[in-house]
């Protein structure tokens, strides 16, 4: 992976910059986001959504600066993505798999399909799973409402999930 960006401004000029990204890159530059995020104090989690092959809305998730439970990466990019217009086929990159609300925000909205780079399994360890959310809801991922496609991450889920003095 490249440097990391210093801000979302950074991040959207390197995007921008790219000529018709990879799902594999545009994942890993939403890591990117959520490292950064993380070092600067926030919550391990960022989306990108990107339609049209164009990014649309970089977000990162704001939970602890709001004071606000449902400001989630992905809530954060489909709220700034829909101030554009329609949504309706666009992609969503994060950098971890959807909660339950996020999920149904994205099917609500059109979006298309996933990536995503860490799974339950792989942040339970780190206090960051939504299983037990989906289990009381009951709402089964088996068969998914939309494609949610786990992709290979470069770095490990204790890079991005663990103790902030690893």
């Amino acid at each position: 992976m490249s440097p990391l960006p210093q801000s979302g401004a950074h991040l959207v000029n390197s995007l921008t910059a790219l000529t018709s990204p990879s799902h594999q890159e545009w994942l890993e530059q939403t890591l990117h986001l959520a490292l950064t995020h993380r070092q600067q104090g926030g919550r391990p989690f960022a989306a990108l959504l990107v339609k049209e092959g164009k990014l649309v809305a970089s977000a990162v998730n704001r939970m602890l600066e709001a004071g606000d439970p449902t400001r989630h990466a992905e809530m954060e990019a489909l709220r700034d993505a829909s101030q554009q217009g329609p949504l309706k086929g666009a992609v969503v990159y994060a950098s971890g798999h959807p909660c339950p609300m996020c999920l149904c925000a994205l099917v609500m909205n059109g979006i298309s399909a996933v990536y995503y780079a860490f799974d339950n399994a792989d942040a339970a360890p780190f206090g960051f799973d939504s299983s037990a959310s989906y289990d009381r809801l009951r709402l089964p991922l088996s068969p998914p409402p939309l494609p949610l496609i786990k992709l290979p991450s470069p770095i490990p889920a204790s890079a991005l999930y663990g103790s902030q003095h690893e």
